[in-house]
């Protein structure tokens, strides 16, 4: 599996994970269990997985405090999966440069939502490492 499947299949767990009150073990078996999902070789997938939900709140605050105009709540729970998976990238895993965090956010924006959602997503992000 490469990086950018492996990513995908986190941000589809973290997806998931958002619409119900289900454990990360429990999102990760139902996953198993529903359709074809992969724990990929190095670990990737279950790391940020439960790295994001481990963080969670470091996290929303990092996007909380870098929208403008914006509540966190309004956020699509897409685009906020995305930002979600990309912040612990960035804070989290400094194997990963912040650069292709961005861009692989926007690229499952551009899969998953809306241009305009991947635009949204690229500026948050943005300014979350500029911030740094």
């Amino acid at each position: 599996m490469t990086r950018k499947e492996a990513r995908d299949q986190a941000f589809v767990l973290v997806f998931e994970k958002s619409l119900n009150e289900y454990d990360v073990a429990e999102v990760i078996e139902a996953a198993k269990e529903c359709r074809d999902f992969e724990v990929d070789e190095d670990g990737y997938v279950v790391k940020v997985f439960t790295g994001v939900y481990d963080n969670i709140d470091e996290i929303d605050a990092y996007i909380s405090k870098n929208l403008s105009a914006w509540s966190i709540d309004r956020i699509s729970k897409v685009s906020l999966a995305v930002l979600r998976l990309a912040v612990f990238e960035i804070k989290h895993m400094d194997e990963i440069p912040a650069a292709v965090s961005i861009d692989e956010a926007v690229e499952l924006c551009k899969k998953y939502s809306t241009a305009d959602d991947a635009s949204f997503v690229n500026g948050v992000l943005g300014s979350i490492v500029k911030a740094d």
